[in-house]
């Protein structure tokens, strides 16, 4: 059977006149482009960009619009925009011209638009600056003042009115009263003068109570439950703070995605006001895991896993996994299990009660010790005076241990009172550049069988100042143990010093307290400074110097007769959008073994 012939010449020839005709079209396209110019004289320069941001031409343009259509209709609202630019600024005697291949684009009918525009010149005269001369917005709620913006003499920028208004409505809405408005307005531009005076009615409307939160969306947490975790104070006057911390509240408790608190259209007739709460799950279960490495500590590895709405409540329910020490110097492999359930709004809305219990072992160089620890407690945020920032708890719990160290074997059964307080100012949780942070932990603690009483002190406060693009950040740790001797305590109520959490560069937990033929064990005071500059380099890296100090005593109280050692390095970080990847190299410069480097990898900051 014979095939067809085929001739590839007029197949050729066909494919290069559809190139051709392809590359005409792109240079029809290329031509088709318009260039658009905006010219301000006498403009600066911050007034010049204010006008580009406005312009829909100059968007165009760097869009690659290139529909003639689309390019007058763009001419033709750059008017407006291009006013209300002027006038955000304060100029009001502008004059603009906009010419579309020399015609002006107002004059341009919507039948007459031309088939391709190849120059857009936009012109703008600003015109003189004014001034506000008196601008009144009344009434006004009881010591609401308006800002130095709209004072005489400032620029007439309708921003600041803006602002004005805004002000003095939140003003009536802080005295109870959530439908303030402004329903009228004068504004006069003095040309002569180059004064703009404004007057703003504001109707402050009717007080206001807390009505019936109205819960909708689908959430498989309970409608009493949504309730009392929000604590909307019902029956009370309306107020934006309290219908902030209800909203703040349905965050904290971690079972929902996403909160909408919304006010209701009118008062009623008794005048309460109902709030609803549009509510939508986050996902009930969560995993995650994480691995820190140091070149002496060796690898931790670590893993949760979570329940955010255990029982129909937004109750959590944690356990926790971790495994320290494996292929490090210091010791054998140590391991942690717990376990922690919270339930939020419980005997007050801002009150989370919390059960929780550890078994965990620890195989140091200078003690190998077997516990169990479990407590119930409760945690409270004061958030009607300080929001989220201030943190108290309230626990009992007890402390179980068995003991192998260079004083023997030993047992101790503790009862304990743990108290504590948190201060979280930081502006970012995992990646702060300003603000204050400060924890305070008090455990009062008595051995069942052997009678001894005691107590256990810790502080651990951190600040951070932004200067330039560098990050200053500063940490002093302190801890004391008190009322009880060392041998009369687990180890864990010991402060050593060294490694990656207290002093970078020595030896983890090396510095304790010396006993004479090789024997050590803890200190019961404690001191660790901590001093780091952070500092961007290009994209996502970043770098970081440190230096690292802590002193371990004998005593109770810091008295000078303990002992100091320090470290200093060189940080790597890279920002991955959930937190820096850190990599700090560090040696020592008092005490440890001189010239060795210690490498320290994890996530997050060091503090």
């Amino acid at each position: 059977m014979r095939l067809p012939s085929f001739r590839p010449g007029p197949v050729r020839r066909a494919l290069a006149a559809l190139a051709l005709g392809l590359c005409g079209l792109a240079a029809a396209s290329a031509a088709d482009a318009a260039e658009v110019s905006l010219a301000a004289p006498s403009a600066d320069e911050d007034l010049t960009a204010a006008l580009e941001a406005a312009s829909l031409l100059v968007a165009a343009e760097r869009d690659g619009e290139t529909n003639a259509d689309e390019l007058v209709a763009a001419a033709q609202a750059d008017y407006g925009r291009l006013l209300a630019a002027l006038y955000a600024q304060g100029h009001y005697g502008g004059v603009i011209t906009i010419r579309v291949d020399g015609r002006e684009a107002s004059g341009i009918a919507p039948l007459d638009a031309p088939e391709q525009v190849d120059r857009v010149e936009i012109t703008v005269r600003p015109g003189p600056l004014f001034t506000f001369g008196r601008v009144e917005v009344a009434p006004r709620a009881p010591g609401t003042e308006l800002a130095d913006s709209v004072a005489a003499g400032a620029a007439a920028r309708t921003p600041a009115m803006r602002q004005a208004v805004e002000t003095a409505i939140e003003g009536w809405r802080e005295t109870g009263r959530p439908k303030a408005r402004a329903t009228d307005q004068s504004i006069t531009a003095d040309h002569r003068n180059r004064r703009v005076d404004a007057a703003f009615t504001i109707d402050p409307g009717r007080l206001a109570r807390f009505g019936r939160l109205i819960v909708t969306g689908e959430s498989r947490v309970r409608p009493d439950r949504i309730r009392a975790i929000a604590g909307l104070p019902s029956g009370e006057r309306f107020s934006p703070e309290a219908l902030e911390r209800a909203a703040g509240r349905l965050r904290r408790a971690g079972a929902f995605g996403a909160i909408t608190l919304s006010e209701g259209e009118v008062i009623g007739p008794d005048g309460r006001l109902d709030i609803t709460a549009q509510i939508s799950d986050r996902k009930p279960r969560r995993i995650g895991g994480g691995a820190e490495f140091s070149t002496v500590d060796g690898l931790t590895l670590s893993g949760f896993w979570l329940h955010r709405n255990l029982r129909g409540g937004a109750e959590r329910l944690r356990f926790d996994a971790e495994i320290a020490g494996i292929g490090g110097e210091t010791g054998g492999v140590d391991y942690v299990l717990s376990t922690r359930f919270t339930r939020p709004a419980t005997f007050t809305p801002d009150t989370t009660l919390s059960i929780g219990a550890e078994i965990g072992r620890e195989d140091e160089p200078d003690y190998l010790s077997d516990r169990f620890e479990a407590d119930i407690g409760v945690e409270h945020i004061f958030s009607e005076r300080f929001g989220d920032r201030l943190t108290g708890r309230l626990a009992v719990g007890t402390h179980i241990a068995r003991v192998e160290d260079d004083q023997g074997e030993r047992d101790f059964t503790f009862v304990t009172l743990p108290a504590g307080l948190t201060w979280d100012g930081r502006d970012d949780r995992l990646e702060p550049t300003a603000g204050l942070y400060g924890d305070l932990e008090a455990t009062p603690f008595t051995d069942l069988d052997a009678g001894t009483t005691g107590l256990w002190l810790t502080f651990d406060g951190r600040a951070y100042r932004q200067i330039g693009p560098a990050v200053l950040a500063g940490r002093l740790q302190l801890g004391s143990l008190a009322g009880a001797a060392g041998s009369e305590v687990p180890p864990d109520y010991l402060f050593y010093s060294g490694g990656g959490g207290t002093v970078r560069g020595q030896d983890y937990q090396s510095l304790g307290i010396d006993l004479g033929g090789g024997d050590s064990i803890g200190g019961r005071s404690f001191t660790a400074v901590s001093l780091e500059a952070r500092m961007p380099v290009t994209g996502p890296f970043g770098m970081a110097v440190f230096a690292d100090a802590g002193y371990v005593g004998a005593e109770a109280l810091p008295d000078g007769s303990g002992d100091w050692h320090a470290g200093a390095g060189l940080g790597l970080r890279y920002d991955t959008g959930i937190g820096p990847l850190r990599v700090d190299l560090a040696t020592p410069v008092r005490g440890g073994e001189s010239g060795s480097i210690h490498v320290y990898i994890g996530i997050g900051q060091a503090f």
